[in-house]
């Protein structure tokens, strides 16, 4: 009878645990489930910015992975790339973003409040993802400490601000926009290069640019182009039993391609 007390008191805690386990679990399918929807919201209310969100994961991972960042940095760097425009999807923004003309002072300062607009959006998620809602804040912070909109310097701006940030203003120069033209490659280029030191991080300019890694963003430049990638977009809603978004958002048709990421 005396080993009955402790035997009880050791599957109580037992249960405890594996009960404290499968409501994290839970909870983590549901963040996650949240984050894909709010992915599909994007989707939903601008199809371009959809577009734009998944090429800059692309490229953000590309340089992600050539600057070493360990597997759960990289699942950061990929999450902040996906929502880091969640916050123009705010109703005072949207006709602005439907506009073809190019933007008054009054409506860039507007444009201006989309990064704590999405960080407003992600904080609910900061219990499982707690870089998410700093990385989208920061995402229009500059190296020199003149971006916006903290005025945040160097090393103080998110990892993932940084990395997501090239990738971003590669995307919104290689592509066309409601108030602006496409540019090439090398016009890109040039801009990344003369923004080394001031708008980003002069590290992971070099290493965006260096002959491995700008091919790598060829190729993916490609594939976001490929008609096999734009009639992929209606398969966008699949199902993962991961309890994280990662790669969920790759078309599966496409998946051996966008995974080989080594240079």
């Amino acid at each position: 009878m005396r080993d009955v007390v402790p035997i009880s008191v050791g599957a109580a805690a037992t249960g405890l645990i594996l009960r404290e386990h499968n409501m994290r679990s839970r909870a983590e399918r549901l963040s996650a489930a949240t984050m894909e929807t709010l992915l599909n919201t994007i989707d939903a209310n601008d199809a371009v910015t959809g577009d734009h969100v998944r090429r800059v994961a692309d490229y953000a991972l590309i340089l992600g992975e050539a600057a070493g960042l360990d597997e759960r940095t990289l699942h950061s760097v990929e999450r902040v790339a996906l929502f880091h425009d969640i916050g123009k999807l705010h109703g005072a923004l949207t006709d602005i973003f439907h506009e073809s003309s190019k933007l008054t002072p009054e409506e860039r300062r507007a444009v201006m409040t989309h990064p704590l607009r999405g960080a407003e959006v992600l904080a609910p998620l900061s219990a499982f993802y707690p870089e998410l809602a700093k990385g989208v804040a920061a995402h229009h912070e500059r190296w020199d400490g003149t971006g916006y909109p903290r005025g945040l310097k160097a090393t103080k701006i998110p990892l993932e601000a940084r990395v997501v940030s090239i990738a971003d203003s590669f995307d919104a120069i290689t592509h066309r926009r409601r108030y602006s033209h496409a540019r090439s490659l090398n016009a890109a280029v040039k801009a990344i290069s003369e923004g080394k030191g001031t708008q980003f991080d002069p590290d992971l300019v070099d290493l965006f640019l260096s002959r491995p890694v700008l091919a790598r963003i060829e190729r993916a430049m490609r594939r976001a182009n490929s008609p096999q990638r734009k009639s992929a977009k209606r398969r966008r809603g699949q199902k993962n039993a991961a309890p994280d978004i990662t790669f969920r958002w790759r078309p599966r048709s496409l998946g051996s391609q966008s995974r080989d990421r080594r240079p």
